[in-house]
C-alpha cells in the first residue's frame, strides 16, 4: 500500500529527467532491491537553480527523489544540506520496511551537493566552522559546542573505503551507517551536513601502503598516516570550499603555541589522549583547528551528550583501524595481497625453533602466535622480509637504547624529550641527535618492542615537538 503522498510524488514527472550537461550528479542504490537513483543539480553562485532526478526504483524511492528535487530547488547549497530522510518521511509517511527506499534519495542528494561544493568555493564567512562528524558521541558533542558558541557549523563526514568482508563494519567511523548517523545528528541540530566520498583516494593513499608495509616486514600505524597526510588535508580542502576559516573535530587533544610555532598537545584526558595520532598534522592546518573536547574527560562528554538528549550518547566506540572493520589485520593483509614470505622461526644463535606462515603476522615484542612451546617465554625480536626468517628470544633481547627515526622532523628544537614509540606504550626520556633525514633517539632506559614502521612521537611537556617513522 502506498500513501497518497507517495502516489502523488511518484507519478509527478515535473522534476524527472536531466538537469543538463553541467549539472552535478549524486547517485545512490540498494543492491538488495535494485533501486537506483540519480539526482542532478544545476548550481549558480551557490544556489540550486534546477534539480532533476532519474529513478529506476520502487514508488517510495521515486517519490522521495521527486520530493527532494522539489524541496531543494531555489535553495542555497548549504541550506539544501539540511534536508535529510526525516524531512522526506514527514511527508511521505513510509512503512518501516520502506524507510530505506526513502533514505536513498537523501543519499543521492548529498552526493550531488558534495560534488557541487567541490566544483567551486563559497565566500568566506568569519563564523563558519567545518565540524568533522563520525556519527559517534565525540563529534556530536563537538558539534553541540560549536552551536552553543554561536558559530555557524557545517558538518562533514568522510566516507572511506572499508573491507567488504569486514565482520563489524557498522562500528567503523566511515561506514554508510556512520555517515547517516552523522547526518541525522547535524539535522537534529538544524545544521547542514555534507558527505565526501573519498573511498578511492583513501584506498590508494592509506590502505594500499598499509598492506605493502606489512609485506615488507614493518608494523605501520595507518591512523597516524591518515590524520597526518589525508584526513585533515581533506577537511581543510572542504573548509576552503565552504568558506570556513576554522575546522573542529572531536579529538581529545589541544593546540598550543611554542616559540611562535603552533603545535598539537596532549588532551586533558590522558586515557583518551589522541595527540600521538595527530602528531603529523601540518602546522598550516593546525592553525585553523579547534578541539572542543581537549580540555575535558570522556565521561564528561558522555554526560553532556546524555543531558542534551543526543542520539549518540550511548553509541559504542569506533574501531581504531577503521577499514579493517573489527577483523583480524593479518587476515586482511593476506586477502589483499600483502602476505609476507613464510619461513623459519629461529633463536638468537640461529637454532631452528619452528616455521611460520608469513612475516606479516609478526611484530617485535609479540608473544602470542609464535607456535613455539616449552621453556622460557619467547618474544619476536625481529623479522627479515627477504628471507622470511623470524628471530625469537627472551624479553631481554628486545631491549633498545638507540632508535633511528627516518623520515622525521622536529618542529621545535628540543635536545631532551619524552619519546612515545607506540600508541599504547609509555613515553621514554631521550636525547635527540639530528640527522639529515630525521633523528636518532638515545633512550635513558631500554625500550622493548620497538617496531620499524611505527611512529615515534616526541613530547616536550604536553606539546608534540617532533615525529617520524621508526627505521630498521
Amino acid at each position: 500500500m502506498y500513501s497518497d503522498a507517495v502516489s502523488r510524488h511518484a507519478l509527478d514527472l515535473t522534476h524527472a529527467g536531466s538537469a543538463g550537461d553541467g549539472a552535478f550528479p549524486g547517485e545512490a542504490g540498494d543492491g538488495g532491491c535494485g533501486d537506483e537513483l540519480r539526482i542532478e543539480l544545476e548550481v549558480e553562485q551557490g544556489v540550486i537553480t534546477l534539480a532533476r532526478h532519474r529513478s529506476f526504483a520502487c514508488p517510495h524511492a521515486t517519490a522521495a527523489a521527486a520530493l527532494t528535487c522539489r524541496l531543494v530547488e531555489g535553495r542555497h547549497l548549504l541550506d539544501a544540506a539540511r534536508l535529510g530522510a526525516a524531512s522526506l518521511e514527514d511527508e511521505l509517511r513510509p512503512a518501516e520496511h520502506n524507510r530505506e527506499c526513502v533514505a536513498l534519495a537523501a543519499d543521492a542528494l548529498h552526493g550531488a551537493i558534495a560534488r557541487a561544493l567541490a566544483g567551486g568555493s563559497l565566500p568566506v564567512a568569519p563564523g563558519r566552522v567545518a565540524v568533522a562528524m563520525s556519527g559517534g558521541v565525540d563529534s556530536a558533542v563537538a558539534l553541540l559546542k560549536a552551536v552553543e558558541a554561536g558559530l555557524e557549523p557545517v558538518g562533514v563526514t568522510l566516507r572511506l573505503w572499508i573491507d567488504p568482508l569486514a565482520p563489524d563494519s557498522e562500528r567503523a567511523c566511515c561506514s554508510p551507517q556512520s555517515v547517516r548517523a552523522a547526518r541525522s545528528a547535524c539535522h537534529a541540530a538544524g545544521v547542514p551536513h555534507v558527505t565526501l566520498d573519498l573511498r578511492r583516494r583513501f584506498h590508494t593513499r592509506i590502505v594500499a601502503p598499509f598492506v605493502r608495509d606489512h609485506a615488507a616486514g614493518e608494523t605501520p600505524n595507518p591512523c597516524v598516516r591518515c590524520n597526518g597526510s589525508f584526513r585533515f588535508d581533506a577537511l581543510a580542502e572542504f573548509a576552503d570550499a565552504i568558506g570556513a576559516p576554522r575546522i573542529a573535530t572531536g579529538h581529545y587533544a589541544r593546540v598550543v603555541e611554542r616559540d611562535g610555532r603552533v603545535l598539537v598537545a596532549r588532551g586533558a584526558d590522558r586515557d583518551k589522549d589522541q595527540s600521538y595520532m595527530l602528531a603529523r598534522v601540518e602546522e598550516e592546518i593546525l592553525r585553523r583547528v579547534w578541539f572542543p573536547l581537549g580540555e575535558q574527560r570522556k565521561q564528561v562528554t558522555r554526560e553532556q551528550a546524555a543531558g542534551a538528549g543526543l542520539a549518540a550518547a550511548g553509541r559504542a566506540e569506533s574501531q581504531e583501524v577503521c577499514f579493517v572493520g573489527g577483523g583480524d589485520h593479518r587476515s586482511f593483509v593476506e586477502r589483499h595481497g600483502g602476505a609476507g614470505r613464510s619461513g623459519e622461526i629461529v633463536s638468537g644463535d640461529g637454532r631452528v625453533l619452528g616455521r611460520h606462515q608469513g612475516v606479516h603476522r609478526f611484530t617485535p615484542g609479540q608473544r602470542r602466535g609464535l607456535g613455539v612451546g616449552g621453556g622460557e617465554a619467547l618474544f619476536v625480536i625481529s623479522t627479515d622480509p627477504d628471507s622470511g626468517r623470524v628471530v625469537a628470544g627472551p624479553r631481554s633481547a628486545l631491549a633498545r637504547t638507540e632508535v633511528r627515526v627516518s623520515p622525521g622532523s622536529m618542529r621545535v628544537p628540543s635536545p631532551r624529550v619524552l619519546a612515545k614509540l607506540r600508541y599504547r606504550s609509555p613515553a621514554v626520556a631521550a636525547s635527540v641527535r639530528l640527522e639529515q633525514d630525521g633523528f636518532v633517539l638515545e633512550l635513558d632506559e631500554p625500550a622493548y618492542g620497538v617496531a620499524p614502521g611505527q611512529a615515534a612521537v616526541l613530547y616536550d611537556g604536553d606539546a608534540v615537538v617532533g615525529a617520524g617513522l621508526i627505521a630498521r
